[in-house]
């Protein structure tokens, strides 16, 4: 959208609220459910392990379809794909409402996993259409503060909810979170993707802009890397109730215990990341970012070891350091990528999300059930998922002629470029 066509949008905090509403649905969607567990094991007669599957099938499905959900914005428009997304998305949280068992439940939430991307994707392609430079970064950091609220909120909303009802009530409320979206979108959010800039409507070009977007080696690289960079804090997300339950000995009204030291480092350092934008250049941000969750986690991890820190308060007390720099790091990732393709932003989104989503359906299905066993070798686990996330970056920076700059103590090369 031009600068002169900026007046049909919104007051910002209204674009804001929409934009990272439809991006808070994919993480409210997972976490609700984690206080549920023990209750629907037994009302479905099934075990923890197998409800796992429930946050595996979820994002399966979110993976496979956020590499359409781009494309096809690309070639339609924004507006369409995120109204088609959220109204399938209402539908499918109304079957999981009334699911009889375990089978159908996971069918109504492959569906879910196959609309919710829509927002959340398409929303990140919005704010790139409408803003530039500085200021897309300082918007991607506000709507990534608000965003970050999800993963807290979501499972103190469910557990109240238990309170009053059953974990079928849960979905009743993401039924009514995605019918309040979907009048919202409808109502007041405007195209930001202009017909003479859209790209033809065919099933060859579709592939074909995407292969193209992973086929490029600076573009794999930034997919890979911000996958990794956000996997370590996904980990103690979908090992919440091993955590919580097992780990702290505590209840499933008690999961805020967790994500309210998880998500405040988040939102801080969102918070952080857009006062800095235009001030200190993205890559050296991003790069500082990472020094700063490697702190967090080797302190956490030294932490962990000693067997009387491994309870309250001492077992999450690092962890807001820890994401913080997870949070710095992430707007200027997201802009990286869809800067290197500005005639194919959608469908740079969606390669990224799709990498980000698959790596994160095995984290909850695979790598959580492995070393969710205690809190040493959950801090191990994510603290080597962010140096292979620091390797990368570096390595970018490096191939693409903006030389890292050295961490503290070190003496810094000769030029960085940044």
């Amino acid at each position: 959208m031009a600068e002169k066509d900026r007046s049909a949008l919104p007051p910002q905090w209204i674009l804001l609220t929409i934009l990272a509403g439809l991006g808070m649905v994919g993480p409210f969607s997972i976490d609700t459910m984690f206080p549920a567990f023990a209750q629907m094991a037994i009302d479905l007669d099934t075990t923890p392990v197998a409800l796992q599957q429930l946050i595996s099938v979820y994002l399966l499905s979110f993976a496979v379809a956020s590499l359409f959900h781009g494309p096809l914005s690309d070639a339609v428009g924004r507006k369409p794909v995120i109204l088609g997304g959220t109204a399938m998305f209402v539908l499918a949280s109304l079957a999981c409402a009334v699911a009889p068992n375990l089978s159908l439940l996971l069918v109504g939430r492959a569906v879910q996993g196959l609309s919710a991307g829509a927002g959340q994707i398409i929303s990140r392609t919005m704010v790139r259409d409408v803003f530039a430079d500085a200021r897309a970064q300082q918007v991607m950091s506000q709507i990534a503060m608000i965003f970050g609220l999800a993963p807290a909120l979501a499972p103190i909303v469910g557990g109240w909810i238990l309170v009053h009802g059953s974990w079928r009530e849960i979905f009743w409320a993401l039924t009514g979170l995605g019918l309040a979206l979907l009048v919202l979108v409808w109502l007041l959010l405007p195209e930001t993707h202009p017909p003479e800039h859209r790209v033809p409507l065919h099933l060859g070009p579709l592939f074909a802009s995407l292969w193209a977007v992973w086929c490029n080696p600076h573009g794999r690289r930034l997919a890979l890397t911000a996958m990794v960079n956000f996997a370590g804090m996904f980990l103690y997300i979908s090992s919440a109730p091993y955590i919580v339950v097992s780990m702290l000995h505590m209840g499933e009204q008690d999961f805020w215990v967790l994500f309210v030291p998880l998500i405040s480092g988040m939102v801080i350092g969102s918070w952080f990341s857009g006062r800095l934008a235009g001030r200190v250049k993205g890559a050296r941000l991003a790069t500082v970012g990472y020094w700063i969750s490697l702190g967090g986690g080797a302190a956490n991890l030294s932490l962990m070891l000693v067997p009387a820190a491994q309870a309250l308060p001492w077992a999450v007390m690092l962890l807001p350091v820890y994401t913080f720099g997870v949070a710095m790091a992430f707007p200027i990732l997201t802009l990286a990528m869809l800067d290197l393709f500005p005639a194919n932003r959608g469908a740079a989104a969606s390669v990224q999300s799709f990498v980000s989503l698959v790596a994160n359906a095995l984290i909850a299905g695979v790598l959580a059930p492995l070393v969710a066993v205690s809190l040493p070798a959950l801090a191990a686990t994510a603290l080597l998922l962010t140096v292979v996330g620091y390797l990368q970056w570096r390595r970018h920076l490096q191939v693409t002629g903006l030389q890292p700059p050295s961490p503290p103590g070190m003496v810094p090369p000769p030029a960085d470029g940044l």
